[in-house]
């Protein structure tokens, strides 16, 4: 995640799955969609992609812990 000028400016997953092939696709899917709704809410506060709710809520876990690591408020 990158903060510039107070806002969330930029999401980049780590590491997603790399279990089996239906979670990779499912996984490469949401994640982009997944970057686009937090960056127009500018916060981990968004709903879970349909269809992808363990990729959604870990990715959004994640995204809230390096969010409180750097004190962001949004």
């Amino acid at each position: 995640m990158t903060i510039a000028s107070g806002k969330i400016a930029e999401v980049t997953p780590l590491q997603l799955t790399d279990a089996d092939g239906r979670s990779q696709m499912i996984s490469s899917q949401a994640a982009p969609m997944l970057r686009s709704e937090v960056l127009q809410a500018q916060s981990a506060n968004v709903q879970s992609i349909g269809g992808a709710t363990y990729t959604s809520e870990g990715y959004l876990t994640s995204l809230q812990s390096a969010l409180d690591a750097a004190s962001y408020k949004g």
